[in-house]
């Protein structure tokens, strides 16, 4: 009987470690249902009851999106690729303001390049 409690203890005390570490490393906007700092204090004061309940409640979920609708693909290591609203790259070639700008822009550099060798000779 002191062995199952005992092992009942360690696993309790396992749960507790573990779901705190994840309440600690989730970040803010990714808690669900209340704020991080009060799911922090739900684990620290309630270790069983609070533990299960960010388990079942507060643990982001694996399809999660951030804000802005935009899907989260996990950490990339690079912050300000994951700021909400930021503008995703587009190629290039799709882009027909960006082509019709870098052809005005040859064609001044052309322009410029003829006179300064027009002015040479």
């Amino acid at each position: 009987m002191l062995f199952v409690d005992g092992a009942l203890g360690l696993v309790l005390l396992g749960l507790w470690i573990f779901c705190l570490v994840d309440v600690i490393t989730t970040p803010e906007w990714q808690c669900r249902h209340l704020p991080k700092a009060a799911w922090v204090l739900i684990v620290l004061l309630l270790p069983e009851v609070g533990s299960i309940v960010w388990l079942v409640a507060g643990r982001p979920r694996a399809d999660v999106t951030r804000p802005g609708g935009l899907p989260y693909k996990g950490n990339t290591g690079y912050p300000e690729y994951e700021r909400p609203g930021r503008h995703v790259a587009q190629s290039p070639d799709d882009d027909e303001a960006f082509l019709r700008g870098l052809r005005e822009r040859a064609e001044e550099q052309r322009r410029k390049a003829r006179d300064q060798s027009g002015e040479a000779t």
